[in-house]
């Protein structure tokens, strides 16, 4: 398989798995589809990386481009688009590990995700489908200007400049920036004390972000509110306070 993916003590674990750069296709998405409802169905946090040493993901397969008509192509791209809103839809925190380059689709799989923690290296991580003639069609052009600011994120894809790790963790196109080896026990350690946590809160506060970040305030506060209401009723809630009060750590059930 193109993608796998692995549930283990709450974290899931989905691994981008098509040599030589991950580049992908149709069969590549419905693999990876299939992957995020597994972990979505069974983990608190998820962790999408990748088997390659040199490559997070190139995006999609340029010579697949070529050999399909231009109908089939904005269908693929539109498949896309709803594989990768999954990301943002589904409950747990999906989290980027990027230690390779992480280019046009590919970088815009990691920019679907809710965190990005990424290796140092010389790899380059940007979205350079200008280049090609085209423009970054899986979420690029909505998602990187809301990340670092409009002006940013159009000087960087109208030129298809990438750049280094370091200097997307500068821009805050990646949120952290790691030594290379160190990025497996990062994310690792970073992943259970995620998963450890409140679950039914820890949704909700991504609901909240993601329902309101893009609306006037107002209406943000009111999504606020809504995520807020049920978790007064919750037993997490109650435990959790209760657990402070008593000055001891709180034990989560996900109820």
């Amino acid at each position: 398989m193109s993608v796998t993916a692995s549930v283990e003590n709450g974290v899931g674990w989905i691994t981008l798995d098509r040599p030589p750069a991950n580049s992908y296709d149709p069969a590549f998405l419905e693999a990876l589809d299939q992957a995020i409802g597994r972990v979505a169905a069974g983990a608190a946090v998820g962790v999408v990386r990748s088997a390659s040493e040199k490559f997070f993901s190139a995006g999609a397969d340029v010579k697949g481009f070529l050999a399909r008509s231009a109908d089939e192509n904005l269908a693929m791209v539109r498949r896309a688009h709803q594989v990768f809103d999954r990301f943002a839809a589904e409950a747990p925190l999906f989290v980027a590990a990027i230690a390779g380059h992480a280019l046009g689709g590919g970088y815009e799989i990691a920019l679907a995700c809710d965190l990005r923690v990424a290796a140092e290296g010389s790899y380059r991580i940007g979205l350079p489908e200008v280049t090609l003639g085209l423009l970054p069609g899986t979420g690029g052009t909505q998602r990187l200007p809301r990340l670092i600011g409009r002006g940013r994120a159009l000087e960087l894809m109208a030129s298809g400049r990438t750049v280094t790790p370091d200097e997307a963790h500068r821009l805050g196109m990646v949120d952290r920036l790691v030594p290379a080896g160190e990025l497996d026990k990062t994310v690792a350690e970073l992943a259970a004390g995620l998963a450890g946590g409140a679950p039914l809160a820890i949704a909700a506060v991504k609901r909240a972000v993601h329902q309101g970040a893009d609306r006037p305030l107002a209406d943000g506060l009111q999504a606020e509110l809504e995520q807020l209401a049920p978790l007064f009723a919750s037993e997490d809630a109650r435990e959790g306070m209760m657990a402070f009060t008593d000055k001891r750590p709180p034990k989560f059930a996900g109820r």
